[in-house]
């Protein structure tokens, strides 16, 4: 995959980031080469390897799951603006 100029010059108007020429044509050139990246690793044979949790050997420490905060609800809740039946009530926003 290539993006062309105007490509990126899209890209940019939607992620509304202002740029400049030279800033258009130098990350042309940067997001074309992590596309060329891209495409070297998914033509790499992967069948067979299972998938590490971490680039390095190494294991994680692990502790138990339990809850250490106490449930609060009913004090948040007494400062809501609106509940109803345990739950927030909140002004529709879509017509």
């Amino acid at each position: 995959m290539s993006l062309s100029i105007d490509d990126v010059r899209r890209i940019a108007r939607l992620a509304r980031i202002s740029v400049t020429e030279n800033e258009v044509a130098e990350s042309q050139v940067q997001l074309n080469r992590l596309f060329d990246l891209i495409e070297e690793m998914r033509a790499i044979d992967t069948t067979g390897i299972a998938p590490m949790p971490h680039p390095q050997d190494m294991l994680l420490r692990l502790r138990d799951d339990v809850a250490t905060a106490t449930n609060r609800r009913e004090a948040f809740q007494a400062v809501a603006p609106a509940v109803e039946n345990g739950l927030y009530l909140v002004p529709k926003v879509i017509e």
